[in-house]
């Protein structure tokens, strides 16, 4: 009987180690034939429930893919790294974006128990259009709009505690005003996201701005955004700061002096400190 048992530790024991392997290409949901999937990376060691830090990558939501993980490091700290896909705009329109990210978040929490994951822990992060979903995901928690119905598991919130907002569009409306080309052109990144330029589809691009839902309920967010970036302005993370310190709320906007538009900058040893003392601190 004994001997009986200790096999079957063992068989736990590697099975439970095997997390500190990357799970790849998990089928969070299924859009007609459109597979969607998510890598999950851990720690080596995994002695308990682990926090969970939602990517979602860049790429003007027409270019890009879930390999393109840049925080993976994260998972030396404790953390356990989902890196997700979606929709490009090839694909669909928004807000099947939202609804995308929406549903790997949900797919998650539904199986937590299967992946030893903290389903009350959970935060999201993400670079340029990654982090424009992000920022959304965050504030937008409970909309029925952004929240669609993608994947099922309708039960579980989608909220998040944390964002980490890396260079992200966050009021397409303020943005068909300050860059034009980039959000109102036919064939510019906004105008293929919203299927029309943002000063034409001004409901759909408010709905897409993060802003838009910003109340008293909204998580803490950290924000990082290159003094030089050119292709999404710096006024777009300066907007979200200000509509959150004039309700009070928990936002630490982070100016990369010589910072463009991503970059070794953005993930130097200080600025990954306060990555990690930002998680630890909002996901206790």
């Amino acid at each position: 009987m004994i001997k009986k048992m200790c096999v079957y530790c063992l068989l736990f024991l590697i099975s439970f180690n095997s997390l500190g392997v990357t799970k790849p290409d998990l089928e969070f949901a299924n859009v007609n034939g459109h597979s969607l999937k998510l890598d999950l990376y851990f720690p080596e060691q995994v002695p308990k429930k682990l926090p969970v830090v939602v990517w979602i990558h860049g790429g003007g939501w027409h270019a890009g893919d879930k390999s393109k993980c840049s925080i993976k490091w994260m998972t030396d700290h404790g953390f356990a790294v989902a890196s997700i896909s979606y929709r490009l705009t090839q694909v669909a329109f928004f807000p099947a974006q939202i609804h995308d990210c929406k549903a790997a978040i949900r797919w998650l929490k539904a199986n937590a128990q299967k992946y030893n994951l903290d389903s009350q822990k959970f935060a999201v992060a993400g670079s340029s259009a990654g982090g424009m979903l992000a920022a959304l995901v965050g504030t937008s928690g409970g909309d029925d709009f952004c929240e669609g119905s993608v994947g099922g598991n309708l039960k579980y919130s989608s909220s998040v505690k944390a964002v980490i907002d890396f260079y992200g569009a966050t009021d397409f409306v303020l943005r068909s005003k300050t860059q034009p080309k980039r959000a109102n052109e036919p064939g510019s990144v906004v105008y293929k996201l919203l299927g029309g330029g943002a000063n034409e589809k001004v409901e759909l691009a408010q709905k897409a701005s993060a802003i838009t839902y910003v109340d008293k309920n909204a998580p803490p967010f950290l924000v990082f955004h290159g003094a030089k970036d050119k292709v999404v302005l710096p006024d777009q993370s300066e907007a979200i700061a200000k509509a959150y310190k004039a309700l009070g709320l928990e936002l630490d906007y982070v100016v990369i002096p010589n910072g463009g538009h991503g970059g070794k900058d953005f993930f130097t040893p200080e600025t990954k400190k306060k990555m990690i003392d930002f998680l630890k601190k909002n996901l206790q």
